[in-house]
């Protein structure tokens, strides 16, 4: 899409350059030159709607330029996202599996005064307490 909309800009852009560039004698009906054939005659009227199919053909290359930047950025967020929650969840794991083969014991938090926030392998280093790593 990102291609797409890139190509569809660049091309709207050189034919209406094109045309411009060869054609500036211009009067009510004249012959059209595009590199150095003559491929049409065109009215005052069908050159002016030539230039609006012209401009929307470059605004759907703008919007798509501009939908697949987002979609991309979108992608790249929700991938580190997925890859965090995937963290978070091998540190639950871990700190689990430590428990139940008796590496960790739940008495710690018993001699820890009230209020106090143990550090913890899920939270992140700055928010942990200062001192309790």
């Amino acid at each position: 899409m990102l291609v797409l909309g890139l190509l569809l800009m660049a091309g709207a852009a050189a034919f209406a350059g094109l045309l411009i560039a060869y054609n500036l004698s211009g009067g009510p009906d004249y012959t059209v030159t595009l590199l150095g054939s003559e491929p049409f005659t065109i009215s005052t009227l069908g050159a002016f709607l030539g230039g609006i199919a012209l401009t929307l053909i470059f605004g759907l290359g703008m919007w798509m330029l501009l939908a697949g930047t987002a979609l991309a950025r979108h992608r790249t967020k929700k991938r580190r996202r997925d890859r965090e929650t995937a963290r978070q969840a091998a540190t639950e794991r871990d700190v689990l599996a430590g428990r139940l083969e008796g590496r960790g014991s739940t008495t710690d938090a018993e001699n820890e005064p009230a209020g106090h926030r143990r550090a913890t392998a899920h939270r992140p280093g700055w928010l942990r307490p200062h001192g309790h790593h």
